[in-house]
Protein backbone atom coordinates (compact mmCIF):
# COMPACT_ATOMS: atom_id res chain seq x y z
CA UNK A 1 0.00 0.00 0.00
CA UNK A 2 1.54 3.36 -1.00
CA UNK A 3 2.21 6.02 1.63
CA UNK A 4 -0.39 8.79 1.83
CA UNK A 5 0.33 12.05 0.04
CA UNK A 6 -0.18 14.07 3.22
CA UNK A 7 0.25 14.10 6.99
CA UNK A 8 -2.93 13.80 9.05
CA UNK A 9 -3.68 15.12 12.54
CA UNK A 10 -6.95 13.90 14.00
CA UNK A 11 -8.05 13.18 10.43
CA UNK A 12 -7.22 16.71 9.21
CA UNK A 13 -4.96 16.56 6.14
CA UNK A 14 -1.73 18.56 6.32
CA UNK A 15 0.69 19.03 3.43
CA UNK A 16 3.51 16.48 3.51
CA UNK A 17 5.77 19.36 2.44
CA UNK A 18 5.61 20.51 6.07
CA UNK A 19 8.84 18.99 7.36
CA UNK A 20 9.46 17.60 10.87
CA UNK A 21 12.24 20.09 11.64
CA UNK A 22 13.24 18.88 15.12
CA UNK A 23 13.16 15.13 14.44
CA UNK A 24 16.79 14.75 15.48
CA UNK A 25 16.90 17.50 18.11
CA UNK A 26 15.77 15.29 21.00
CA UNK A 27 17.11 12.31 22.90
CA UNK A 28 15.07 9.60 24.60
CA UNK A 29 17.83 9.30 27.22
CA UNK A 30 17.99 11.87 30.01
CA UNK A 31 21.14 12.05 32.15
CA UNK A 32 22.36 14.25 34.94
CA UNK A 33 25.85 14.59 36.34
CA UNK A 34 26.77 15.68 39.84
CA UNK A 35 29.88 15.25 41.93
CA UNK A 36 30.00 13.81 45.42
CA UNK A 37 32.00 15.33 48.27
CA UNK A 38 34.79 12.90 47.40
CA UNK A 39 34.85 14.10 43.81
CA UNK A 40 33.30 10.97 42.34
CA UNK A 41 30.97 11.45 39.39
CA UNK A 42 27.37 10.59 40.19
CA UNK A 43 25.52 9.92 36.96
CA UNK A 44 21.78 9.33 36.96
CA UNK A 45 20.01 8.32 33.80
CA UNK A 46 16.63 7.18 32.55
CA UNK A 47 14.75 6.74 29.32
CA UNK A 48 12.05 9.33 28.66
CA UNK A 49 8.58 7.86 28.18
CA UNK A 50 7.14 10.74 26.11
CA UNK A 51 7.54 14.42 25.30
CA UNK A 52 9.39 14.19 22.00
CA UNK A 53 8.75 17.37 20.03
CA UNK A 54 7.23 17.08 16.58
CA UNK A 55 7.35 20.46 14.89
CA UNK A 56 5.93 20.46 11.38
CA UNK A 57 7.04 23.51 9.46
CA UNK A 58 6.44 24.88 6.00
CA UNK A 59 8.72 27.24 4.09
CA UNK A 60 8.27 29.94 1.46
CA UNK A 61 8.90 27.39 -1.30
CA UNK A 62 7.21 24.26 0.13
CA UNK A 63 4.71 22.88 2.60
CA UNK A 64 2.01 25.51 2.34
CA UNK A 65 -1.29 25.01 4.11
CA UNK A 66 -4.64 26.48 3.18
CA UNK A 67 -6.04 29.13 5.52
CA UNK A 68 -9.15 27.03 6.24
CA UNK A 69 -7.03 24.06 7.39
CA UNK A 70 -4.80 26.37 9.42
CA UNK A 71 -7.87 27.77 11.18
CA UNK A 72 -9.15 24.23 11.84
CA UNK A 73 -5.78 23.34 13.43
CA UNK A 74 -5.85 26.50 15.55
CA UNK A 75 -9.35 25.70 16.78
CA UNK A 76 -8.33 22.11 17.53
CA UNK A 77 -5.34 23.37 19.55
CA UNK A 78 -7.65 25.55 21.68
CA UNK A 79 -10.55 23.10 22.06
CA UNK A 80 -9.10 21.02 24.91
CA UNK A 81 -5.85 21.78 26.72
CA UNK A 82 -5.00 18.14 27.44
CA UNK A 83 -6.59 16.24 24.53
CA UNK A 84 -4.48 13.70 22.67
CA UNK A 85 -4.66 13.17 18.92
CA UNK A 86 -3.32 10.71 16.38
CA UNK A 87 -0.70 12.09 14.00
CA UNK A 88 0.02 10.02 10.89
CA UNK A 89 3.00 11.24 8.92
CA UNK A 90 3.07 10.88 5.15
CA UNK A 91 5.69 8.12 5.49
CA UNK A 92 3.24 6.04 7.56
CA UNK A 93 4.68 6.59 11.04
CA UNK A 94 2.00 7.15 13.68
CA UNK A 95 2.29 9.07 16.96
CA UNK A 96 -0.05 9.91 19.84
CA UNK A 97 0.42 13.67 20.36
CA UNK A 98 -0.79 16.80 22.10
CA UNK A 99 -0.22 20.38 21.10
CA UNK A 100 3.04 21.57 22.66
CA UNK A 101 2.88 23.54 25.91
CA UNK A 102 4.75 26.80 26.57
CA UNK A 103 4.66 27.85 22.93
CA UNK A 104 2.18 28.99 20.35
CA UNK A 105 1.11 25.59 19.03
CA UNK A 106 -0.16 26.75 15.62
CA UNK A 107 1.35 29.72 13.80
CA UNK A 108 0.94 30.92 10.24
CA UNK A 109 1.51 33.83 7.94
CA UNK A 110 0.07 34.34 4.47
CA UNK A 111 2.27 33.52 1.52
CA UNK A 112 1.06 36.71 -0.16
CA UNK A 113 -0.60 39.79 1.32
CA UNK A 114 -4.28 39.39 0.45
CA UNK A 115 -6.71 42.03 1.66
CA UNK A 116 -9.54 39.55 2.08
CA UNK A 117 -8.07 36.04 2.34
CA UNK A 118 -10.38 33.13 1.68
CA UNK A 119 -10.09 29.58 3.01
CA UNK A 120 -7.97 28.54 -0.01
CA UNK A 121 -5.27 31.20 0.57
CA UNK A 122 -1.86 29.51 1.08
CA UNK A 123 -0.09 30.11 4.39
CA UNK A 124 3.34 29.23 5.70
CA UNK A 125 2.70 27.48 8.99
CA UNK A 126 4.33 25.87 12.00
CA UNK A 127 2.51 23.24 14.06
CA UNK A 128 4.14 22.34 17.40
CA UNK A 129 3.28 18.97 18.95
CA UNK A 130 4.75 16.60 21.53
CA UNK A 131 4.38 12.86 21.88
CA UNK A 132 2.35 11.56 24.85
Amino acid sequence: MPAPKFHALNGLQISRGMVWVDEYGWSAVEKSLEYSLTGAALIDGAKRQAGRPITLQGEVDAGWIQRGKLEALRQLSEADAVASYTLVLADGRTFNVQFAPAAIPVEGKPLARPELPDDQQPYIATVRLITV
